[in-house]
């Protein structure tokens, strides 16, 4: 299932039953929309139009502006892509650019696009070599600390995580993974576990073994399963079963970065995960014994999880609208 926001329409019929005396729930009930939403609506009507009258007109007009501020469309023609390409260049982030674009022009709202437009117009150019320019921009160029730099050469060729871009930090975008293996008894056997960070949907991948070409093998079929708009990077731990990350990279088109050495906060959502796939393949058991059939069950069962973060919307609904948005975007760039 997929929110939509609420339609004109569908605000007339709250103005009108609320005219007639009825209550919120039987509102909701006649909308098929939770309580909550239709009781959030009118709070924020009656507060946007400061009254204590609810008007459908003004409220819908007011959502409707408040979800488009600073987040129009971004494209070659746009008439500050120059300015904003020009600062690209210069190496200021998208936050500073957007910033920049709102001191310039305080009554042109038109002229201003948020940092998540950059980021996601970036995002969504075709792979080649103008997606590599621009995306060589939002590089973050701070140094890597001393657990990092000692931390080289045990894998070859890593690409750390003071290297990724700063959207994967910022959770604006989807399309980027965590990635680790929860092991069983004796580290005999083990299960991959995937997380996308902005939505926190999970993947889980039963292995045969927890060797470096068990995994490639494992993440590649799985990646292969999920939508290629919706692949970016993923970020891992140090572990040996990751030896063969050019290979899997080079497969699925995905940028890998990995963590510093014991640093498990840098893999938050992947290790959240973990805890929750826990509670249903708990420590000291043999998970060889589990079929993929069994580990799918788990993840449907926590991606129809409501969670707080993500305002009370399942990691499956979040999932879905994204990769809806990233396809629309992909669409739309000529």
């Amino acid at each position: 299932m997929t929110y939509h926001h609420l339609s004109l329409d569908e605000r007339n019929q709250i103005q009108q039953r609320l005219n007639q005396g009825h209550t919120i729930r039987a509102i909701a009930q006649e909308l098929n929309r939770p309580p909550s939403t239709i009781s959030r609506d009118i709070q924020r009507g009656k507060s946007r139009a400061q009254t204590n009258t609810y008007c459908a007109a003004q409220t819908h007009r007011a959502a409707h502006q408040q979800r488009h501020r600073g987040h129009g469309k971004l494209s070659m023609d746009h008439p500050n892509w120059p300015t904003i390409r020009d600062y690209l260049d210069q190496g200021w982030s998208p936050q500073q650019i957007t910033g920049r674009l709102k001191h310039m022009y305080p009554d042109q709202s038109a002229w201003v696009v948020s940092h998540q437009t950059i980021y996601a117009f970036i995002h969504a150019q075709p792979r080649g070599e103008l997606k590599k320019e621009l995306t060589s921009y939002l590089r973050k160029k701070g140094k890597p600390s001393k657990a990092a730099t000692d931390a080289r050469g045990k894998i070859a060729n890593m690409r750390l995580i003071h290297d990724r871009l700063e959207e994967i930090d910022g959770r604006s975008l989807g399309g980027h993974w965590e990635g680790d293996l929860i092991k069983g008894a004796g580290n005999k056997s083990a299960v991959g576990t995937l997380v996308e960070r902005k939505s926190r949907f999970v993947v889980l991948v039963k292995l045969p073994d927890s060797t470096a070409a068990s995994v490639l093998q494992g993440f590649s079929d799985a990646f292969e399963r999920i939508p290629a708009v919706i692949r970016e990077s993923m970020t891992y731990d140090q572990g040996k079963e990751m030896a063969c990350h050019e290979a899997l990279s080079e497969r699925i088109k995905l940028d890998i970065y990995f963590c510093d050495p014991h640093s498990p906060w840098q893999r938050g959502s992947n290790e959240n995960a973990n805890g929750l796939i826990r509670e249903y393949l708990p420590k000291g058991l043999d998970l060889s014994t589990f079929d993929q059939s069994y580990l799918d069950q788990i993840a449907r069962a926590l991606n129809g999880r409501p969670r707080k973060v993500l305002g009370f919307m399942t990691p499956d609904e979040v999932f879905s609208q994204e990769v809806i948005r990233l396809k629309a975007a992909v669409a739309l760039q000529p």
